[in-house]
């Protein structure tokens, strides 16, 4: 037999699992897969919008996978805390993969970036996803006007979520207080803002289109921006032709919008919120009124001609009581493991960490902190494939390796408290009986006490928290 944990329950670390079993070269595998979580699915739970139902419902194929009967789910355990090392992993587990993600987010590295009402856009999506980190409700719905800094599928999301009523998003799983305070939000306002042109911008065609289909909110684009792209202003030219098709698409919906408001002013009857696109603008400084953040100061860029773009000594403010940064996502160093610190990755050759240069054995990699925050969900199936399959070239010598009998008699023995399998069932009945009391579908809990409850009881608590 060969026991091996997965660190992480987010589709990468449920595709190396699901690849562990399936596969017939080494035919008793079995799989403990870890989170420091009392739920699984990573930021398919955490990190999809609410109003995402049908990528939300990939959870409904990862449960699939972690109802395997040689696959174990167990939450509630934190790796590089409380005694629990890579070290010490590998005296419970022949092998370790860690599929841990990239949990913090780029800073813009501007005057003013920490003021009150600025923050990272993470911190927002947390929220309104019910994760039980997430900081209460800090953000300034008050606002009349927010720009999100960023131009990617993340700043879309929370771009759309501002701009929803609240009505719209109560069939969906938001928290009961993230739904209220959205219900009281004055923001009418909320700028999309990016350094480069909308030919380079990263959101998919799908996540921008859904802009345009809100009921409540108009989409502005601002004709100067896009008379900078060259990509845009010659659709048959050879900048617009060497694009990729998806970065075409895009441009053809920005064109749309163009078309029905060329000067960027006035909303269809009913509409009374504008989402404003904006491009070639680099944030330089935010800036400050009575203590909080009050707007944003940006500097204008044009193309370098390399495909990047170069300021111009012309700057322009806009207003804003509330700032989110959507810049991307960056990998954090996991106690114990290797880390190269300027890509934010776990060092590693065809997934097997590096330790001075040379493959660690038993210790592996998948998903994000692999590779960096690149792709979509389904990038992480190859990446996992790729991972395990390293680890079943080891294998052999894996097997060799003395390891604990029952690696979770042994983690209970060592003080931590997991929620198996059926905890998370327990939180899963317990958010639907919580939807039902509130006239809703399902309705998440946010926070520690009420999932540990729902999972077990007061006995059980998360390791390192009173009950």
């Amino acid at each position: 037999m060969l026991r091996v944990a997965v660190v992480g329950s987010g589709p990468s670390g449920v595709y190396a699992a699901q690849a562990l079993v399936q596969q017939s070269l080494v035919p008793d595998v079995r799989v403990h897969v870890l989170d420091r979580l009392p739920c699984p699915y990573g930021l398919v739970r955490y990190g999809v919008a609410p109003d995402h139902e049908k990528i939300k419902s990939l959870q409904n194929n990862l449960r699939t996978v972690l109802e395997h009967e040689r696959i174990d789910f167990i939450g509630n355990v934190e790796i590089g805390t409380h005694g629990l090392g890579p070290e010490r992993m590998l005296e419970l587990y022949h092998a370790v993969v860690y599929c841990v993600g990239a949990a913090r987010d780029r800073r813009l590295g501007v005057p003013g970036e920490d003021l009150p009402g600025s923050h990272s856009a993470t911190d927002f999506v947390s929220w309104y996803s019910a994760h039980p980190d997430a900081a209460g409700n800090g953000f300034a719905l008050g606002a009349r006007s927010a720009v999100v800094i960023g131009v990617g599928n993340v700043a879309v999301d929370v771009a759309r979520i501002l701009a929803r009523g609240a009505e719209e998003l109560r069939p969906t799983d938001v928290p009961q207080a993230a739904l209220g305070a959205l219900a009281l939000s004055q923001v009418r306002e909320v700028h999309m803002v990016g350094r480069r042109g909308p030919s380079q911008a990263k959101f998919t065609t799908k996540e921008l289109r859904e802009l345009g289909s809100l009921p409540a909110a108009a989409v502005v684009v601002e004709p100067g921006d896009l008379a900078l792209d060259p990509a845009y202003t010659d659709p048959s030219g050879a900048v617009h032709a060497a694009l990729p098709a998806a970065n075409r698409r895009n441009l053809d919906v920005v064109r749309g919008w163009a078309a029905r408001s060329p000067q960027g002013q006035g909303s269809p009857q009913g509409q009374d919120r504008r989402i404003h696109l904006r491009f070639f603008l680099r944030p330089v400084e935010l800036l400050e009124h009575g203590g909080r953040v009050a707007g944003v100061r940006f500097e204008r860029t044009v193309p370098d001609g390399e495909g990047g773009v170069r300021g111009t000594g012309r700057y322009e403010e806009i207003e804003a009581q509330l700032v989110l940064r959507a810049v991307g996502y960056r990998g954090v160093p996991l106690e114990g493991l290797p880390f190269d610190a300027d890509h934010g990755t776990v060092p590693h050759t065809g997934g097997r960490v590096l330790r001075d240069g040379v493959p660690s054995p038993g210790e592996y990699v998948a998903g994000w902190i692999k590779r960096g925050p690149t792709g979509v969900i389904g990038t992480n199936r190859p990446c996992a494939k790729e991972t395990v399959t390293s680890l079943l070239d080891d294998a052999t010598m894996l097997a060799l390796r003395p390891v604990a009998a029952d690696p979770l008699a042994e983690l209970r023995a060592s003080g931590h408290r997991p929620v198996p399998w059926p905890g998370w069932l327990a939180i899963e009945a317990a958010e639907s009986a919580l939807g039902r009391t509130l006239g809703r579908r399902s309705v998440k809990i946010p926070d520690w006490p009420g999932l540990l409850t729902a999972a077990g009881g007061t006995e059980v608590t998360r390791a390192g928290r009173s009950a």
